[in-house]
């Protein structure tokens, strides 16, 4: 109960939040988000977790990166302040320098030793802490986007819109996310202590012992006890579901618990609020769990070209009437869920304005053991519309207060209830 009503409170938060062109986790990247997202598909991305290879297709000459080592044999042999020459940082800086004058915080690169330690969100497991991290564009601070249900993280108490103030002592201003989730990440039963500013300005200092993260993805228990309406009247006949991530294990979860609630129920609650995304195929599997036919999403690539993906199979909840919750913790994979279900007549939005991210993400492997997190294309919702930077805007507004959160009531949740026994009456 006290994490859904802190991540509610991210929720509203985050709008004020850029999302990363690519959320990590700090148990790694994530793709699509994480793949991807959270990581080989980034969640709206292509499950391609390929070499980098240089693209014949590109015009003009390569520039000449030996310039590169020059500058660092200069620097080598005649800067002043001797033991600032640190190889290994003066390289990063020259790697993030390259991928920051593109502007699209969603290309990234990961180190060899980060790679190593096993980013897989597209599965489900990782190593790490179990939680989300975005930088905030205003003060440059490394935030708390979310904590992973079950996680070291949420266990050691950390609350989604934390400020990470320093890691093992050393402070984090002017870090990047890529930086601080290099520090933060680590081989499992080892501890890390993050110095936490909370959202009503306390600091605490937290330690964490990191472990493998198995994320769980489906969850059928409404988040603060049985599903009540405005009037605090119990709802028995709807049903509710919340997905947290999307990995390769969500189709299948998914399925089994939509089989599990049968025909009892009238309507279903789909939670999507604390959800940063995950695989593209993912995705849309569990899109056609909910559609007989239709466009989920298009995919527009560098040269201009387009990949259609559409449902075709047709699930077991193809005729029940939906209601999606959404806002600023859903992007990405959670992004075209919503839009899909919307563009397609199954569902109506509601909650707040979502994230934006809509890029499409491919993890690269690189020579030295290291990768390049690279956007290759962008995405567009069934009907066309853009995402990135957009976001899908919500057909009830419903917003969460302060003291609402606080409380644990979860006015969203109730907006929804009404909202879908209002679509269930109307329906023929």
């Amino acid at each position: 109960m006290y994490k859904v009503a802190q991540g509610l409170r991210a929720a509203r938060w985050a709008v004020a939040i850029v999302i990363l062109a690519v959320l990590v986790s700090l148990a790694g990247i994530v793709g699509f988000a994480m793949g991807d997202d959270a990581e080989s598909s980034a969640t709206n991305g292509s499950s391609d977790r390929s070499s980098a290879q240089t693209d014949s297709s590109d015009s003009g000459e390569r520039p000449d990166f030996s310039v590169l080592e020059d500058v660092y044999d200069v620097l080598d042999r005649d800067y002043v302040n001797q033991e600032k020459i640190d190889p290994a940082i003066l390289l990063q800086g020259a790697i993030d320098g390259l991928l920051n004058t593109l502007g699209d915080q969603h290309t990234v690169y990961v180190d060899p030793e980060s790679y190593e330690l096993g980013v897989d969100i597209i599965s489900g497991t990782y190593q790490g802490i179990g939680a989300q991290v975005a930088e905030d564009p205003l003060t440059g601070e490394i935030i708390i986007q979310a904590p992973f249900t079950g996680s070291p993280a949420e266990r050691a108490g950390l609350r989604p819109g934390d400020a990470i103030l320093t890691v093992d002592g050393e402070s984090t201003e002017g870090w990047t996310v890529s930086q601080a989730v290099r520090v933060i990440r680590g081989r499992p039963g080892t501890p890390v202590e993050l110095e936490i500013r909370h959202g009503n300005g306390s600091i605490e200092k937290i330690n964490i012992t990191r472990d493998v993260i198995v994320v769980q993805t489906v969850y059928s228990e409404p988040p603060l006890g049985p599903l009540e309406d405005s009037n605090g009247n119990v709802v028995q006949d709807l049903a509710y579901l919340r997905i947290e991530q999307f990995t390769d294990q969500t189709p299948r979860d998914m399925n089994r618990a939509l089989e599990q609630l049968g025909n009892r129920y009238k309507g279903l609650i789909l939670d999507l609020r604390i959800n940063p995304g995950g695989g593209l195929d993912s995705t849309v599997q569990v899109a056609d769990l909910f559609l007989e036919e239709g466009v989920v999403l298009t995919q527009v690539n560098r040269d201009g070209s387009e990949r259609v993906f559409r449902a075709n199979s047709g699930g077991p909840a193809t005729n029940i009437p939906i209601v999606v919750l959404m806002g600023p913790g859903s992007a990405s994979g959670a992004e075209v869920l919503a839009a899909a279900l919307r563009d397609n007549g199954r569902a109506t939005l509601v909650g707040e304005a979502t994230f934006g991210k809509g890029a499409v993400n491919n993890l690269r492997e690189l020579p030295e053991g290291g990768a390049v997190y690279v956007t290759v294309a962008r995405w567009l919702t069934p009907n066309g519309e853009q995402i990135e930077g957009v976001g899908v805007l919500p057909d009830v507004n419903a917003v969460l207060s302060d003291e609402n959160a606080d409380a644990g009531v979860d006015t969203q949740l109730m907006t929804a209830i009404d909202t879908l026994k209002a679509k269930v009456q109307a329906a023929p």
